[in-house]
């Protein structure tokens, strides 16, 4: 198997063609989301992403715009704070690289000193150990309980701090909608 590297498949910002790949790859985690692909409010926000910029994609063997997404993550940025509302790696692509690949780039774009924050499954949430490790391997820091799923899954707070010195105060902004 090649690296991802091999295959050039890059993190990238996300365009309008991308929308309708964009919720298949939706549609296809939804065991883990819920069904997200065919909620407006995630519709909005996924546009409202795309059009400033804040939506980052892999797309199926370094395609053009509108090709099969392989990975997803929508940025939603208040300065100081930026919000990480969703980050996917489709199930046959997972421990390749490709969330690091995705979270690098988003980070890349945020000027610190910033805090960046996540909400993820919580400690006993089914299959949801993979994603808080991921985040606690990328510098992220487990952080307090937020609201639990609509079918009652429990949720955690993870930051990480870019910049010098130590983070201000936390923020309150845990529960906005990308």
């Amino acid at each position: 198997m090649g690296s991802v590297a091999e295959r050039t498949m890059e993190a990238r910002v996300a365009e309008r063609a991308d929308f309708g790949p964009w919720l298949e790859l939706a549609a296809e985690v939804e065991t883990l989301f819920g069904p997200v692909a065919s909620d407006p409010v995630f519709q909005r926000a996924l546009l409202r992403s795309i059009a400033r910029g804040t939506a980052f994609c892999i797309r199926e063997n370094d395609g053009c715009p509108g090709s099969r997404l392989v990975a997803g993550l929508l940025l939603s940025p208040r300065p100081p704070v930026h919000r990480i509302g969703w980050l996917v790696v489709t199930t046959s692509e997972r421990r390749s690289g490709l969330g690091r690949a995705l979270l690098d780039r988003a980070l890349a774009g945020i000027e610190p000193p910033a805090e960046v924050l996540v909400i993820t499954f919580g400690p006993d949430a089914p299959g949801g150990e993979s994603a808080r490790s991921f985040y606690q391997k990328m510098g992220f820091t487990p952080g307090e309980m937020s609201e639990p799923t609509p079918n009652g899954a429990t949720r955690q707070v993870f930051r990480k701090w870019l910049g010098n010195g130590a983070p201000q105060a936390a923020s309150p902004r845990t529960s906005a909608t990308t």
